[in-house]
């Protein structure tokens, strides 16, 4: 494949000259706000508590009087296109009974709701992604290619995969609830769960954990006849030991069940920390917290072009380079004072105040590239993981040898037009630490005048701490 397409190759460029002080490397380089915005569809949005170690409700947008708890629901019902996104480890203290995550929905009004389910995919820690050491950079054209649950569900997300453990649509009635889903999460296991769905109508939707429900096998009758008779008898011998009875197993709760733990539980215990406020100068570390709630935006879309009315990107002059922040969050803008985190609609108090790190949101970028000089050009496209910053847009920040705690996880998909005019699309999965520069995702040759369009798109993993940037860099004639 890569000998049809001479002029476009995974970059093997020299490194480029920094300034080095204490192992960190400061890149002067322009940092431009991300053109574009979040879409208004709304996602339900479960990742707090992230460890569940008892069962209750973990997001619920059912009204407060249907329940003794009323600040366990917030009230807010969803209908037409939305997306369900969910991630949580189980630590049960109950250790010996397993605990099932399920999402209920109810229909509150006098005709049937159908939901359909355009895609979903959910991922387990322990059977199905576990972490593993992976290269910094792999092509991966297959899918096959992950570490952790999050890493490989929004990579299959991103290629349309659709797990056949869901259904295609459920019908509500009027006035009842269904099931969207009853999966187990094993103890020590993170679950990972992502739903496009579209409903003809309002629906609530509570988010639950529950314990297996137990089953008790009957004592064997031959022991319990025995010993009935010896008892009656008193002339023989003491009644035989009755045997400890066998442990119990364990079932997936029914409708009712989860019903009954709808309208009797409480919020699961123990929580996280709760966020500190945003944009206060007296918060000494900031707490962004956990995300549960409604948050609104599912895709960030952008044409990244020179200016508005503009149709194409001028690359930049040869040596030099400019970056777009990817998921940026409050402190960390990298000097352009956009925090592009979705905003929530409805929050529990002790949850965060936005959607930091935009999990599951599809970002989606296309850069119609051009060479406006007078000689060929090379330009690559490289993400990367700087050190968060607040403070400058004419420099980013990396370290030398980057260690520690992975940054990003996950797949990024880059499309392009080839030299014959056909759309090339390849998949790339990255892992990257705090600091990280990153490899060229593509290399890409301009003939003078030339324009080309390339699209980078990716969904962002629950793995991932951001921000990131996407880098556009032209080589330097030395550097070829």
């Amino acid at each position: 494949m890569l000998s049809l397409m001479s002029s476009l190759l995974i970059a093997q460029s020299s490194p480029v000259s920094f300034f080095t002080e204490n192992q960190r490397l400061t890149q002067p380089q322009e940092v431009r706000t991300l053109p574009g915005h979040l879409n208004d569809v709304q996602v339900f949005n479960s990742n707090s508590p992230e460890v569940v170690k008892n069962e209750g409700i973990l997001l619920s947008t059912f009204p407060g009087d249907i329940n003794k708890f009323p600040t366990a629901h917030l009230n807010k019902p969803l209908s037409g296109r939305f997306d369900v996104f969910c991630h949580h480890i189980a630590r049960p203290t109950e250790k010996d009974r397993p605990l099932y995550q399920g999402i209920i929905v109810y229909n509150p009004g006098n005709q049937p709701v159908t939901i359909k389910i355009l895609q979903a995919a959910s991922y387990l820690t322990s059977s199905d992604a576990p972490f593993v050491e992976l290269p910094s950079q792999v092509e991966d054209p297959q899918g096959s290619v992950f570490s952790g649950p999050g890493s490989r569900l929004m990579g299959d997300v991103l290629r349309g995969v659709n797990q056949p453990i869901f259904p295609e649509q459920i019908v509500i009635p009027p006035g009842q609830s269904k099931m969207l889903f009853s999966l187990l999460i094993p103890a020590s296991s993170a679950r990972s769960t992502f739903m496009r769905l579209e409903s003809s109508g309002r629906v609530y939707m509570a988010n639950l954990a529950m314990y297996g429900i137990p089953e008790y096998p009957p004592t064997p009758p031959n022991v319990a006849t025995k010993n009935t008779k010896k008892k009656l008898d008193p002339t023989s011998e003491p009644p035989e030991p009755t045997p400890p009875p066998p442990p119990p197993t364990y079932r997936e709760p029914a409708l009712a069940e989860w019903r009954k733990l709808l309208l009797t539980g409480q919020l699961v215990s123990p929580r996280d920390l709760p966020p500190t406020p945003l944009n206060d100068p007296t918060v000494v570390k900031t707490i962004y917290g956990r995300v549960a709630g409604i948050s609104q935006g599912s895709e960030w879309s952008a044409k990244i072009v020179d200016q508005p009315g503009s149709n194409y990107l001028t690359i930049p002059k040869p040596g030099q380079a400019f970056s777009y922040p990817v998921s940026t969050v409050n402190e960390g803008t990298y000097g352009t004072e956009q925090v592009q985190s979705a905003p929530m609609l409805v929050r529990y108090p002790d949850t965060a105040y936005l959607a930091h790190g935009n999990y599951g949101v599809h970002y989606y970028l296309t850069l119609p590239l051009r060479n406006n000089t007078s000689v060929a050009q090379t330009v690559t496209i490289t993400l990367q993981t700087p050190l968060k910053q607040d403070r400058y847009s004419d420099r980013l920040f990396f370290v030398q040898h980057p260690q520690g705690q992975v940054f990003f996880r996950g797949t990024v998909r880059v499309s392009f037009v080839d030299k014959r005019g056909q759309t090339q699309s390849r998949y790339f999965h990255l892992v990257q630490r705090q600091g990280q520069q990153g490899e060229p995702l593509l290399s890409l040759n301009l003939q003078p005048q030339e324009m080309r369009e390339v699209t980078v798109d990716f969904i962002y993993p629950p793995d991932a701490t951001p921000p990131q940037v996407l880098t556009i860099r032209t080589l330097d004639y030395l550097a070829r």
